[in-house]
């Protein structure tokens, strides 16, 4: 994922807490990092680790880059 790298740098767990919106986007595409007990994956590993393919990476990531503009 190409991802700002204030965020693509950092533990998913942090950027939850900071963001709870970029949890429900990933929620949404059934990746689980919001009840994950670890928490430890950079943001930008996230996607790929889960192999979804580059079609809904591509999605994920735009979904992501929509919600940090609007803030």
């Amino acid at each position: 994922m190409n991802l700002p790298a204030e965020i693509g740098e950092q533990a998913i767990n942090t950027i939850i807490e900071q963001h709870p919106r970029i949890g429900e986007i990933l929620d949404n595409y059934e990746i689980g990092c919001v009840t994950c007990g670890v928490g430890i994956c950079l943001v930008k590993d996230v996607v790929a680790i889960h192999a979804l393919g580059d079609e809904i990476e591509s999605k994920i990531e735009q979904d992501i880059i929509a919600y940090l503009e609007e803030q």
